[in-house]
């Protein structure tokens, strides 16, 4: 006999009820005779907004991507925007990635807000994160919602919500669309649509935000700089090749070799084990592309196109895999020092990033007197930065998981805008003699030597998810008093809201929104966060090391590293 917990068996039963389509209820009554463990972790407990949105593996059950749980949101949503924009004829974008029911569940989210009589645009095929973020303010939409799961493995699929300035769902408004959605019963939900509100968008859409992207990513760079530039580009069977090559055709860059083997979409992502480029054998192909057309850079996007992994030639003349920190730190660097040139500096300007990213941009905004504001984890808290700060013209920003923003005609990391951009700097640089490699050395020597390490931990189910529990609530109750031989002089605890001055013992407010994160920092200026996924089941830890020598750094900054990762027993 198999046991069920009686909690989870009544969630079960409420989906064995006529509401729920016959094919539905035969699968689940698969589970509860087959596999008791699978049905648990799919009933116990709803499937949750996390850093970005609702993001979870494809099946049926709460904790689950599917029809009734993407509708149960949609109505949630309808709801809230009602209520939002009384009396306004209310329209909403939609776009999707290549996952495996992306382009279904998309029309499912299409019928729900039509059967509420708000106005679709609807992308009829995969187009990439940021274009749909672009659309919602070009078409003047009051919301926009993207169907994805980003980098996630092939069984994920995902719901992105933006609100009318491009920008994903932040506090408070995250709190009163979940309060709407969790009032709801799936009996609720309006799956009637009215295809007289659905249009279909595609040119006019991908025209404007190719043109966007090559105004806001482009720095004068001269014709003849960018035909000899050799890009080396895979799309890791995702949306970008809807786009990418598009805009460096158009912008000039012509000598552009493709991963044809990556080229087709495909959501199964069958040339690579993870089809994120922050892991270095996503790139392996273009890389060995890189090698067999002689390219001077390697660039790679993520499915939904808003991160990108970049690699380039060394001294060594080997290609080098740059991590999101030197990328965002090339970026923001080359970006302030164009502006300062055509002399648009005059204080009242901002760059952005985030808690857990390299200290050094805030360094280079300070050198060039421009303002640096940081937030949690997320593009979303640096669109609202850009939403909460119209007094301050935006110039880009980054987070150390390989996404960047250049410009404000975007409010999510993207992809393609940042692609053009990294050609800028790479073809400027070689145009010059240099390279970008040389680029990042001569910015390490003039702000100091910084390096960075990520340890990302997978603890899957209900399980996993205790274990991750577990592990900060002991570092936050156990704090540590040194760590690699440095003393600890500051703890930030992001879920209190409490900054612990070790020194002199004193507490006071961070003024950020409750996270849990816990952030370490160290006598000598290291910095190490620990904070659990929004979007996937691990524990990540953020280490950050520097030093101001000049030479032999490399190997010093690598033992700070390794002696970090042994303290936390993470490595």
């Amino acid at each position: 006999m198999i046991y069920v917990d009686p909690k989870i068996l009544a969630r079960v039963n409420k989906w064995l009820t006529p509401f729920f389509d016959e094919k539905t209820q035969t699968e689940i009554k698969e589970m509860i005779a087959r596999d008791p463990e699978k049905l648990e972790d799919s009933f116990y407990k709803n499937l949750e907004f996390g850093t970005g949105g609702m993001r979870g593996i494809m099946g049926h059950g709460d904790n689950r991507i599917n029809k009734y749980t993407l509708g149960k949101n949609t109505q949630g949503l309808s709801n809230y925007l009602r209520k939002r924009f009384p009396g306004k004829n209310i329209k909403v974008a939609i776009a999707f990635d290549c996952r495996h029911n992306s382009k279904e569940f998309a029309k499912f989210v299409a019928d729900v807000f039509s059967a509420n009589g708000i106005k679709v645009f609807l992308f009829s095929e995969l187009r990439p994160t940021p274009e749909l973020s672009f659309a919602v303010k070009y078409l003047d939409c009051q919301a926009g919602i993207v169907l994805t799961a980003s980098h996630n493995p092939p069984e994920y699929n995902g719901y992105k919500v933006y609100l009318e300035d491009g920008g994903q769902l932040v506090s408070p408004q995250d709190k009163e669309v979940v309060a709407e959605i969790n009032s709801l019963q799936y009996q609720d939900v309006n799956f009637g649509a009215n295809e007289n509100f659905i249009e279909f968008i595609d040119s006019e859409v991908d025209e404007a935000f190719a043109a966007a992207s090559i105004k806001n990513g482009t720095f004068g760079t001269s014709k003849e700089a960018r035909e000899n530039l050799k890009i080396a580009f895979t799309s890791l069977h995702g949306t970008s090749i809807t786009m990418i090559p598009k805009v460096l055709e158009q912008a000039g860059y012509t000598n552009v070799s493709i991963v044809k083997e990556q080229a087709e979409p495909d959501g199964d992502f069958p040339t690579v084990k993870s089809p994120n480029p922050e892991e270095p054998a996503a790139l392996k192909m273009a890389l060995e592309l890189a090698d067999k057309e002689n390219s001077d850079i390697v660039i790679g996007t993520d499915p939904d196109s808003d991160r990108l992994g970049i690699a380039v030639r060394n001294d060594k003349g080997e290609m080098q895999l740059l991590n999101g920190n030197q990328t965002m730190v090339l970026m923001t660097h080359f970006l302030l020092e164009q502006w300062k040139k055509a002399g648009k500096l005059n204080g009242k300007q901002f760059v952005a990033s985030t808690i857990v990213s390299t200290p050094m941009v805030e360094k280079i905004a300070e050198h060039y007197n421009v303002n640096y504001l940081e937030g949690l984890t997320g593009f979303k808290w640096i669109a609202k930065m850009i939403k909460d700060h119209p007094e301050l013209e935006f110039i880009g920003g980054g987070e150390e998981s390989f996404g960047y923003l250049v410009g404000d005609f975007v409010r999510d990391k993207d992809a393609v805008t940042a692609t053009l951009l990294a050609c800028e700097i790479a073809a400027q640089k070689k145009a010059e003699g240099s390279s970008m490699y040389n680029y990042l050395k001569e910015v390490y020597n003039q702000f100091g030597n910084y390096r960075e390490h990520l340890i990302s931990i997978t603890k899957k189910g209900k399980k996993g998810a205790e274990e991750i529990s577990e592990m900060m609530k002991s570092l936050r109750e156990n704090p540590f008093k040194e760590i690699a031989g440095s003393k600890v002089v500051r703890m930030d605890d992001i879920l209190k809201d409490e900054c612990t001055d070790f020194i002199t013992g004193k507490t006071s407010a961070l003024n950020l929104p409750k996270s849990n994160v816990l952030i370490y920092f160290t006598e000598d200026g290291s910095k190490i966060a620990a904070r659990p996924s929004g979007t996937e089941p691990k524990i990540k830890f953020y280490i950050s090391v520097n030093t101001i020598e000049k030479e032999n750094f490399t190997e010093t900054l690598q033992k700070k590293i390794d002696a970090i990762a042994a303290q936390l027993n993470v490595n």
